[in-house]
């Protein structure tokens, strides 16, 4: 019988349990977009996931969408990974490196350039930047010829992230980012090869997860998704057609997952894990929303045939929580205010369950 602590073999990968964390903004990294020991320790107190997915990575610098985040597009940035994913490794663990272009949802304040994004659409809300929240900008909308500059970074961040240690990579392709932004029905008003029809529309996501492939290879790869998702204010008017579509075309890549978030109703959901041949790892609650994924969320998505639950906040103030899990432990709540604040208060100080004498 499948449980949420059967292994799995996921890729070249043998996962020793079906918990994986899920990728989560920490805003932790040092000047440079550099990571730090704090973030190798994070890691590797975590270590006992059957998968660690990273917080976002810029693949590029005007693709940084909040201040504080770490990057994987400079030489640097991957001799300053190695130790984080050397630490995971040690502590018996497996980590990807999430690739995260924040698209529209960025501000020349916090990269020194004009966000782009397929149309001059603004993001709907305020986006983060170095001296507090501020409206998101008007982007610039990038010409036909400029797309394959970005589609081909996340293939060098792919292979970067290979070359710092990570064992794969997840492509953000949710929550209103530049993947979500070219799916999107009101973000995208393109009326080139990247716009329109659902054929046009799937496209960056495609040749994004096709260049990661062509980096690190399809064992290697996954990709994140929120159909239905209104993050940011992106809109989706024909779900099911779209992810349909876009589930053949990554099914043809052989890519090693799929991540679906919560994001639509669970009958479209299912319908999507039917539709899809591959291992689905599955956010079964809606991300930042008024739950926290349990136990009981887990065993409901496993029936339903997901082979991977990834859980989000609950790993926060819990590093031990796959522990927590197979013992039915108390879930211990999580501080929010120390989210986003930077330092080791509320990053390094949840302690595991201590256990009566």
């Amino acid at each position: 019988m499948t449980t949420l602590f059967t292994s799995y073999r996921l890729g070249g990968l043998t996962l020793p349990n079906r918990v994986v964390m899920a990728p989560m903004t920490r805003v932790r990294a040092a000047a440079g977009g550099l990571a730090t020991p704090s973030m190798a320790a994070y890691y590797a107190q975590r270590a006992t996931a059957g998968l660690i997915v990273s917080e976002g990575v810029q693949p590029s610098l005007i693709g940084q969408s909040n201040p504080g985040t770490p990057g994987l597009h400079t030489d640097e940035q991957v001799a300053a990974w190695l130790p984080v994913t050397d630490a995971v490794h040690t502590s018996g663990g497996r980590i990807f490196a999430q690739i995260m272009h924040g698209g529209r949802v960025s501000h020349p304040d916090t990269t020194g350039m004009r966000p782009v994004a397929p149309s001059a659409v603004p993001a709907i809300g305020d986006v983060f930047t170095p001296t507090g929240p501020q409206p998101a900008p008007m982007p610039r909308a990038l010409d036909t010829a400029e797309v394959p500059e970005h589609v081909r970074s996340y293939g060098q961040a792919a292979r970067h992230a290979v070359d710092a240690g990570f064992d794969g990579v997840e492509l953000h392709g949710a929550n209103g980012y530049l993947i979500s932004q070219f799916l999107s029905s009101n973000a995208n008003l393109r009326t080139d090869r990247y716009g329109g029809p659902v054929v046009n529309r799937i496209r960056f996501a495609v040749e994004a997860t096709a260049a990661a492939v062509e980096a690190v290879g399809a064992a290697r790869t996954g990709i994140r998704l929120s159909p239905g998702g209104t993050f940011w204010g992106v809109e989706e008017t024909d779900v099911h057609e779209l992810y349909s579509a876009l589930l053949t075309e990554l099914a043809a890549l052989g890519v090693a997952y799929v991540h679906l978030e919560a994001t639509a109703d669970e009958e479209s959901l299912v319908a999507l894990r039917r539709a899809w041949p591959g291992t689905l790892i599955m956010n079964p609650v809606l991300p930042m929303g008024p739950k926290q994924t349990g136990r009981d969320d887990a065993d409901h998505w496993l029936a339903l045939g997901a082979d991977l639950i990834s859980f989000g906040r609950g790993f926060i103030a819990n590093p031990d929580l796959v522990e927590r899990l197979r013992g039915g432990l108390p879930i211990a709540p999580v501080d929010e205010t120390t989210y986003y604040q930077g330092g080791d208060a509320g990053y390094l100080t949840y302690p595991a369950h201590q256990y009566a004498a």
